[in-house]
């Protein structure tokens, strides 16, 4: 089999399940809308003036890095510039540090009027800043300034992955020894639902010339990693993981802030790795134990795929007795894992996927980018921008 990299045909699953193809089409916009312009208790977008922006954390009232990173690839897939525009200078006016061991970078937390939270980066915004920026720029072509998007997203990537090389101040996103991110850059450990090896296979036909050859072993030492870093039986990762793969263990020199809550579970982050390597393998198809770790997961939840009720656990699988706090995002990466799966189970978790609503309230804003991005994907429309 051959990705959509290389025969630019996407598999829409729902159309295969049997639903009617403009109803998709409606549905996939009806989305859009309602987490851009829906009322209160849906939207997740704000527009700020005349050319601003931000993608709304509503649990935690704050704008990230995840999100309006999120929000930029949400709006390059759905060909909406303007809001695309808006959300990234935002971005640059506020988030991006001009100064300090982590210049180059952006910060991880700011508050709705733009303060920032903390000084320190989250390498999962800056891996989907610089994807969506290098699609923004294939679809829609450069611009001036800082939407001159290729090379804002070339410069970003140069520094995430040289930052104190030569000069010693802050550190790089990625272990350079191993090529695998970091889950903050001074650390020693990993979060493996930050690992997207197909974005990385993009980075290394698009970045600068000089750090092509990095993401090409990127992509592959994130295909081995993630082998390490999920069950043999569940196919369940941990939130925070070592280099070996194994979750996250505390040590003397490590941090104790790093351990207030427990991330060698599997819990929130996690739940992304599902939906990352549903779409490595739609788009480039070349790992088949990505196809037997989706059905793994699958198989795992499938008992609570008819009422969408979800525990806490231990990578075995051992329950945990504390509720998922994002159900309906659980849900969702699950049936985006169906683009890798191969058995008869993945068409009832896209049927089920389709005919669950969007969440409402307050812990809305995390479970319904994960719903919109397997939508996107599982409709054909998470598609790459060449």
């Amino acid at each position: 089999m051959q990705g959509a990299f290389y025969t630019n045909q996407y598999n829409n699953m729902f159309a295969q399940a049997g639903y009617d193809e403009l109803e998709i089409e409606q549905k996939k916009n009806a989305i859009f809308q309602a987490l851009f312009y829906g009322p209160e208790g849906v939207r997740v977008y704000y527009p700020i003036g005349e050319d601003m922006g931000y993608m709304t954390d509503t649990g935690n009232n704050d704008v990230r890095t995840e999100g309006m990173s999120y929000g930029m690839m949400f709006c390059v897939q759905m060909d909406k510039k303007e809001e695309f525009d808006r959300i990234w200078k935002w971005t640059k006016t506020y988030m991006y540090m001009d100064s300090g061991e982590n210049k180059g970078y952006f910060a991880w937390s700011c508050g709705l009027d733009g303060t920032k939270n903390s000084y320190g980066p989250a390498p999962d915004g800056e891996e989907f800043f610089a994807m969506a920026l290098f699609f923004a720029s294939n679809r829609w072509g450069d611009g001036e300034g800082i939407f001159c998007y290729s090379k804002e997203a070339q410069e970003l990537l140069h520094e995430c992955i040289h930052k104190g090389e030569t000069d010693g101040i802050g550190e790089s996103m990625w272990e350079r020894s191993n090529h695998l991110i970091k889950f903050i850059p001074n650390c020693d450990f990993s979060d493996p639902s930050y690992h997207v090896p197909h974005f990385y296979e993009l980075f290394a036909l698009w970045t600068l010339e000089e750090d092509r050859e990095f993401f090409v072993k990127a992509a592959s030492a994130s295909r081995e990693y993630l082998k390490k870093a999920c069950h043999e039986v569940t196919g369940l990762n941990a939130e925070y993981a070592e280099y070996d793969g194994n979750p996250l263990r505390k040590t003397p020199e490590r941090p104790d802030w790093m351990f207030i809550d427990r991330h060698d579970w599997f819990y929130s982050d996690s739940y992304r790795l599902a939906a990352n390597i549903g779409l490595d393998y739609e788009w480039f198809a070349k790992d088949e134990w990505e196809c037997e770790c989706a059905e793994k997961i699958q198989n795992f939840f499938y008992d609570n795929l008819e009422t969408n009720d979800y525990d806490t656990y231990e990578i075995n699988g051992t329950k945990l007795g504390q509720k998922a706090l994002h159900p309906i995002g659980l849900l969702a990466t699950n049936a985006q894992a169906s683009l890798a799966a191969k058995h008869n189970r993945k068409m009832e978790y896209v049927k089920t996927f389709y005919n669950t609503p969007l969440r409402e309230g307050e812990r809305r804003y995390y479970d319904n980018c994960l719903y919109f991005f397997a939508f996107l994907a599982l409709s054909g429309s998470y598609r790459i921008w060449k």
